[in-house]
C-alpha cells in the first residue's frame, strides 16, 4: 500500500488511536487548522479546504482500492476536513475582528461538539453522501457535516449577538 496515502488518510497515523478515530481526527484538526492559519491568515486557512479534500480523496481511493469496506475506521482525513469547514465562520470573525484566533474560543468549542454530532447522526444528506460506498462519500458526508456545522455556528453567533445588543 502507498506510504503517502497511509500518512494522508490516517492523519499521520492519528486515525489509529482508539477509542473513537474519528473524534481523535477532529481533534487534531483543530491545531493544525489553528497553525494553517497564523501562518497564512484565512485564506491560506480556507485553501487548504479544497486542497486537503482534494488529497483526502486520493488517499482514501488508494486506502480502499479492493477492500470490501469503504470507509475503515483509521481513515480520518475526511474528519479534518469537516472539522475545518466548520471552523471557518470562526476563523473568518477572527479575520474580519482582527483578533486573536484564540480570541473566539466559544465558536472552536460549538464548532467541534456541532461537527461531531452532525458526523455521528448522520441527518440528512450526510447520511446519503455515507451511503454512496466509496471514496467521494467517505469524504462528502463529513463536509456536507461541517457545512451544516458551519451554518449552526453562524446562527449561534448571531443569536448571542442578538442576545448582547
Amino acid at each position: 500500500m502507498n506510504t503517502l496515502a497511509r500518512l494522508i488518510a490516517t492523519v499521520f497515523y492519528v486515525g489509529h488511536m482508539k477509542p473513537a478515530p474519528g473524534t481523535w481526527g477532529s481533534l487534531i484538526a483543530l491545531p493544525i487548522g489553528f497553525a494553517i492559519y497564523q501562518i497564512g491568515g484565512f485564506w491560506l486557512f480556507a485553501l487548504a479546504i479544497p486542497i486537503g479534500f482534494l488529497k483526502g480523496w486520493w488517499a482514501t481511493q488508494q486506502m480502499t482500492r479492493g477492500r470490501d469496506n469503504h470507509d475503515p475506521s483509521e481513515i480520518v482525513i475526511d474528519e479534518v476536513i469537516g472539522q475545518w469547514i466548520a471552523l471557518l465562520p470562526v476563523f473568518y470573525g477572527v479575520w474580519l475582528m482582527d483578533i486573536s484566533a484564540l480570541a473566539l474560543w466559544p465558536g472552536w468549542v460549538a464548532a467541534f461538539i456541532l461537527f461531531r454530532a452532525f458526523d455521528i447522526t448522520k441527518p440528512w444528506l450526510v447520511g446519503w453522501a455515507d451511503r454512496r460506498d466509496d471514496a467521494l462519500g467517505v469524504m462528502l458526508d463529513d463536509v456536507i457535516a461541517g457545512v451544516f456545522a458551519a451554518i449552526c455556528v453562524v446562527a449561534l453567533a448571531a443569536l448571542f449577538h442578538l442576545v448582547l445588543m
